[in-house]
């Protein structure tokens, strides 16, 4: 089918739906740990209720041993130095879903799971930053030898997709493979499934989204016109599996709708109708402890919260999305590499601890298109004041000097959580 032209590139507008303070102290975890998927948002949860409920014992019933990393040492402040943590999405084809999913649950592949969406989630020391980096599904990396679920070893692998990573020795595994590509130390860890995620936004009454242009797409279903739309469980998952309905219909466009799904999520978590509600809390747990399998790092409630108090004051503009950075894979042309030389220099960022700046576009392959919010007043309250003690009366200021950024290559798309961004659907220049 013939695409309508494509709009030129630019700002657009949308209403605004009233000024975030900055996130609240109690959410803790959630700020962080809400802002990926589902994954994250649901151990934040689990913080938030640990104290109240008993669910340590079913959270930790299924935690994953990741090879050759130390105990973080237990206190009571905030972690030190800077920290890292894996979050990945498997599509795993779990009896109670498995009917949504039409042939990729039936046959020979049912039994398998592969790791789609992959997150590392790095939380500089001070002053504290946090860094989303987004890997895509075809990439294709080495994979080292890996413990399978037989308690067999796997052989080192030159060049696997990194979505096959989970295939060989599960979360550990995918842990292990990225560690290994990013140079990186990766002590905390957690993956969600398709139903995972399906509970898990069910269980926040939902987030809303904005789509520049409509979406229209076979292979998830999704046929949905222009503006904002609020969506949870199927359609919160459906958008988020989306390839062919937005940008030029590549992982590389939906990592970017990805993007603007978590920046969203992570302002319905921060505000008081997710905060002040210990009902939604309290479903917000119990989901957890169903739906997220955590490193066994992970499940000590000490541990959460020492990573929630090194994160709870960051600001929306230090939370920054990034794609990690590929090439062209000369051997096959719906696979990438790894664009080595750009990566480095956000590693580089990230271990001086300084603060980087995206030259790149919002977004990759025209996933999402950067939106200037109008002054329309918002049509519901405003969050409730700051308690004593707190800063940053407006979203995403900072009180400090800005310490000098580091610019990245212009390979390097992404944006942050301050940003508004829209799904650049495949409906563009049509109505309805």
């Amino acid at each position: 089918m013939t695409q309508a032209a494509r709009p030129p590139r630019g700002r657009h507008t949308v209403a605004r739906h009233g000024e975030l303070s900055s996130p609240h102290p109690l959410a803790l975890l959630l700020k962080v740990l809400g802002i990926v998927l589902g994954v994250v948002l649901v151990s934040g949860a689990g913080v938030a209720a640990y104290a109240a409920i008993d669910l340590t014992a079913s959270f930790t019933s299924d935690a994953v041993e990741l090879e050759g990393q130390a105990a973080v040492p237990p206190d009571i402040g905030a972690i030190e130095g800077g920290v890292n943590l894996f979050l990945a999405g498997t599509d795993a084809c779990e009896p109670e879903y498995a009917a949504y999913f039409g042939d990729r649950c039936t046959g020979a592949d049912a039994e398998g799971e592969l790791n789609d969406v992959n997150m590392l989630v790095h939380i500089s020391d001070e002053p504290r930053r946090v860094t989303v980096i987004s890997f895509p599904r075809d990439l294709m990396v080495p994979i080292p030898s890996c413990t399978s679920e037989d308690g067999s070893e796997t052989g080192a692998m030159s060049k696997q997709p990194i979505n096959s990573a989970y295939s060989y020795g599960g979360l550990a595994c995918v842990v292990k493979t990225v560690a290994q590509l990013s140079g990186q130390n990766i002590p905390f860890a957690a993956k969600v499934t398709w139903g995972g995620v399906i509970e898990v936004t069910n269980a926040i009454g939902g987030v809303e989204v904005c789509l520049a242009s409509g979406i229209r797409d076979s292979y998830t279903g999704i046929d949905w016109p222009a503006g904002n739309r609020t969506i949870s469980g199927m359609d919160a998952l459906q958008f988020l599996r989306t390839r062919h309905g937005v940008g030029d219909g590549s992982d590389l466009g939906r990592i970017s709708n990805q993007q603007q799904y978590m920046s969203r999520l992570a302002r319905k978590l921060i505000s008081e109708e997710v905060l002040s509600n210990p009902a939604t809390l309290y479903k917000l747990a119990t989901t957890a402890v169903d739906n997220v399998t955590p490193s066994q790092s992970l499940t000590n409630p000490l541990t959460l919260v020492q990573v929630a108090l090194a994160v709870k004051n960051v600001p929306f503009d230090e939370i920054v999305f990034v794609q990690y950075p590929v090439l062209p894979d000369p051997a096959d042309p719906n696979k990438v590499i790894p664009d080595a030389q750009s990566a480095d220099a956000l590693w580089a960022a990230l271990e001086a601890n300084k603060p980087i700046k995206l030259t790149g576009e919002a977004g990759s392959n025209d996933g999402v298109v950067v939106v200037e919010p109008t002054d329309e007043p918002s049509a519901s309250p405003s969050p409730s004041p700051e308690p004593s003690g707190s800063s940053s009366p407006t979203p995403g200021a900072t009180t400090e000097p800005a310490e000098e950024a580091v610019e990245l290559p212009s390979s390097i798309t992404g944006s942050t959580a301050a940003q508004e961004t829209c799904s650049n659907g495949n409906l563009r220049g049509f109505e309805g």
